[in-house]
């Protein structure tokens, strides 16, 4: 069975914004739930202020991890834009893929429109998923 990953529009929205935002600067961020379904989608800040290139506030990441940890979540996934690149897993993606178990979802400008592609990176290969939307009322 191919992996899923469970997300709101809203919680899409909350991540679209975080992208349009920082443009023309990657933005970065975590995803984190139980099992496939995600529950939280938190913006962290870049600190490299790069268009080609990310590594997350170590401050805020680790206050994530905290919140999450006590919230009785997992990390399920970690977002990046690409401003001006393909919504595929770059080499640099490929190779800080340090979170075996976390997908990696890729903002990209597609025709002036922003898409989201999902990947499972491990040990240098690259799966697509789907991101399947929920409603969580």
């Amino acid at each position: 069975m191919k992996p899923v990953l469970e997300i709101t529009e809203q919680q899409n929205l909350i991540m679209l914004k975080h992208i349009e935002d920082e443009y023309p600067l990657e933005a970065c961020g975590l995803l984190a739930g139980i099992s496939q379904r995600v529950e939280k989608v938190l913006p962290i800040r870049n600190i490299f202020k790069s268009p080609s290139r990310y590594q997350m506030d170590p401050r805020e990441q680790l206050r994530a991890f905290n919140e999450f940890e006590a919230e009785g979540l997992d990390l399920l996934a970690i977002y990046h834009s690409h401003p001006d690149g393909p919504a595929y897993p770059s080499g640099t993606d490929i190779d800080q893929a340090f979170y075996p178990d976390a997908f990696s979802l890729i903002w990209s400008q597609l025709s002036g429109n922003w898409i989201c592609r999902a990947f499972w990176i491990r040990d240098g290969q690259i799966e697509k998923i789907n991101l399947q939307f929920y409603s969580n009322r």
